[in-house]
């Protein structure tokens, strides 16, 4: 009798239960570091120091009034530094934003005025010549491959002169003249330089506009292909238009809606003094940007949010009204200024080597 053996079927095993093999490439970072990886995050950091140090160094900024004043002083600000920031991302800047501004305001008062217009023609007129200058901006970068800075200051020096020689030569003056009295001034009013009262401060509507632009911006940067472009035009121009992105359009656009900034925040001056003067602006281009870059914006581009801008622009308003409401000299404004940006800057640069750490 012969024997036969069988193979037994192999049994498979698993493998007894362990932690979960990881390699470099996809290890996680900690919490704490992904966070603080965030644009709007350090800066939201420092505007709570900011504003704890001013709640105690300066007593009547607990008052709400005084907080009216600060978030008003901070609007004026932030609506003209989220499309910098915007820009910033898409890896330009503008040196005529301040300018711009005035020029806005100078052709609807002027044209208003000297033709005795509705001031809706002249507001309507002012959006248009805004967006071309933006337009401009844009067009001549993309199409001679200048850097912004060289643009833009060629832009910021002419808008200058032309504010400057043209209302005097107008209104033989270096203002407008008062257009309080004319055809829909009172409705120009309500829009961009009203007031409301909310439980017994009044607020202006300016600081309503700003959240609901930084609201509409973080909504385009996160949750548009707008937005796509804007980060992939600001990384690396070159690769973006390889894969499709609409290079140009975006670059002009971007600029196209600083001059929109411009036309708001000049309307804003324009209906809330009746009145503007034709050398104001200068400088302001700087705390625009500024304010960009202290919310996280980096000026190679590629990196930001419109959050990060609010709470820059947050910081500047503290900082600028905290200062008299503690009753020290205003000159230590630019001081101030000076050292949150280039707090603002290191941060920054260690944010970008935290986010692109593996």
């Amino acid at each position: 009798m012969s024997m036969t053996q069988q193979a037994e079927p192999a049994v498979d095993t698993p493998p007894a239960p362990g932690p979960k093999q990881t390699d470099g490439r996809t290890r996680q970072r900690p919490l704490a570091l992904r966070l603080l990886a965030r644009p709007e995050v350090g800066v939201f950091l420092g505007a709570v120091a900011v504003l704890v140090f001013f709640l105690f160094a300066a007593p009547p900024v607990r008052d709400g009034s005084s907080m009216a004043n600060i978030l008003y002083q901070s609007s004026t600000i932030g609506i003209m530094a989220l499309p910098v920031a915007l820009l910033m991302i898409g890896g330009e800047f503008d040196l005529s934003a301040g300018v711009a501004v005035v020029t806005s305001a100078l052709t609807a008062a002027m044209l208003s005025y000297q033709l005795t217009l509705n001031v809706w023609v002249g507001v309507i007129v002012a959006l248009l010549v805004s967006l071309a200058i933006g337009a401009f901006n844009g067009w001549l970068l993309v199409k001679t491959g200048l850097p912004s800075f060289l643009v833009t200051l060629g832009t910021f020096l002419i808008l200058q002169g032309v504010n400057l020689a043209v209302t005097k030569l107008i209104t033989g003056n270096v203002a407008t003249d008062d257009i309080s009295d004319m055809d829909g001034f009172s409705q120009a009013q309500k829009l961009f330089a009203s007031t409301f009262e909310v439980g017994g401060v009044n607020v202006k509507i300016t600081v309503v506009w700003w959240l609901v632009f930084a609201a509409l911006a973080t909504w385009v940067l996160l949750r548009t292909k707008y937005g796509n472009w804007i980060f992939a035009v600001g990384g690396n121009k070159h690769s973006a238009r390889a894969v499709g992105v609409p290079v140009t359009f975006t670059k002009i656009s971007l600029f196209m809606l600083v001059g929109f900034g411009a036309w708001f925040v000049g309307m804003h001056q324009l209906f809330s003094f009746n009145t503007v003067q034709s050398g104001e602006g200068v400088g302001q281009e700087l705390i625009y940007i500024a304010a960009a870059v202290i919310g996280g914006c980096l000026l190679t581009g590629g990196y930001g949010s419109a959050i990060g801008t609010v709470f820059g622009a947050f910081m500047f308003g503290m900082v600028q009204q905290g200062i008299v409401y503690a009753g020290w000299n205003p000159d230590w404004f630019k001081a101030f200024l000076g050292v949150m940006l280039l707090g603002a800057v290191l941060i920054n640069l260690w944010v970008q080597r935290t986010a692109t750490r593996r």
